[in-house]
């Protein structure tokens, strides 16, 4: 824990779960930037403090910002704990965005994992925010893998806002369960719940994580850095990517909806472009060269495709164009944004 946690007068409060991830740090970067938010509709106030909850600390220069608080340790011991100094939310809290999670591999390979954090970690966090009786927003980042092609559920060619989630995996059935816990929460008047389901995020800077999508970052960053990589599904198989700015745009966006333009209290699915390894690789060869492309190993998988084949690739997010969001017009744009903000994991040839 770091920084004053005084309340700043006519502010507004801003907790971030998940806080030192790569999300949940380029989100309180953005909030940081933007300065104020428009809850739910009503007129902009500053942002006096954002408080980001993880296991471990965020970057230094995040944490210098005298508006961010860290508060570390395990997301379930701290709200379940009855003496911290400091809870996790407070009747000060006007908006939560939870994005601390397990991901997809790691709750495959181990339920226990997936379910104390997935799905007791999110209703322990409800039970807290109805505690306060001051009905904050919270904000929860969903998944598209609340959508699979189920024994004799077939997906629809296209994904629509109201299509019926049929989730293949641990992971997608945690956070399906989720998104009901946030709209019952919402329909009792305990919160103003946000589900918000998250597309495949790329290109992800950094170490490769335990998500079965891992390698649709690690296929791009890899070989922008020099190293090989690996691509484990089949070059044609389709999927539903996005890029990590439009990703914050969508949780922002959010937040500050009125309920009007929110609409039902069922998730929202964020656009997505729909591309496949095949096009992700030559994008990469028309920005990068050949050489670096060359860096990619087709080498099947058979239990990441498994989960991958499951998952839906083409969207159609007409509600979140209602809130002016729009996938990419192509992956090289990505690739091309990826380079331009990660300078220092590119191999100096390319920069």
């Amino acid at each position: 824990m770091s920084n004053n946690t005084t309340p700043i007068q006519g502010s507004c409060q801003v907790v971030i779960t998940g806080g030192a991830g790569f999300l949940g740090v380029r989100l309180a970067r953005a909030l940081l930037a933007q300065g104020k938010l428009s809850l739910a509709g009503a007129a902009p106030v500053d942002i006096g403090r954002i408080t980001l909850v993880d296991r471990a600390a965020p970057p230094d220069d995040v944490l210098a910002d005298d508006r961010v608080t860290a508060l570390i340790g395990d997301l379930n011991a701290l709200l379940e704990s009855k003496e911290a100094a400091v809870p996790v939310v407070t009747a000060q809290t006007a908006v939560v965005f939870h994005l601390a999670a397990a991901v997809s591999g790691e709750c495959e390979a181990d339920f226990d994992l997936g379910m104390r954090s997935n799905f007791a970690a999110t209703l322990t966090l409800l039970e807290n925010c109805r505690a306060l009786k001051a009905k904050p927003i919270v904000v929860f980042a969903s998944s598209l893998a609340v959508f699979g092609d189920a024994p004799g559920v077939p997906l629809p060619p296209v994904i629509e806002d109201n299509t019926l989630p049929t989730p293949q995996s641990s992971y997608g059935i945690q956070k399906f369960i989720g998104e009901q816990l946030m709209a019952d929460f919402t329909r009792k008047g305990f919160i103003q719940g946000r589900s918000v389901r998250l597309m495949t995020v790329s290109v992800r800077p950094g170490r490769p994580n335990g998500a079965a999508s891992s390698f649709l970052s690690g296929m791009l960053r890899e070989p922008l850095a020099g190293i090989r990589a690996t691509c484990p599904v089949p070059a044609d198989t389709p999927v539903a990517l996005s890029s990590p700015a439009r990703t914050i745009a969508g949780l922002i966006a959010a937040a500050q909806a009125s309920d009007q333009t929110w609409g039902p209290r069922t998730a929202l699915t964020l656009p997505a472009l729909t591309t496949t390894p095949a096009e992700m690789a030559a994008a990469l060869e028309r920005v990068a060269g050949p050489e670096v492309a060359a860096l990619i190993d087709w080498t099947p998988d058979a239990a990441i495709h498994n989960i991958v084949k499951t998952w839906p690739a083409r969207i159609s997010a007409r509600r979140a164009a209602g809130l002016g969001l729009l996938p990419e017009s192509s992956f090289e744009e990505i690739v091309r944004e990826y380079i331009r903000e990660n300078t220092d994991a590119i191999r100096s040839a390319i920069r």
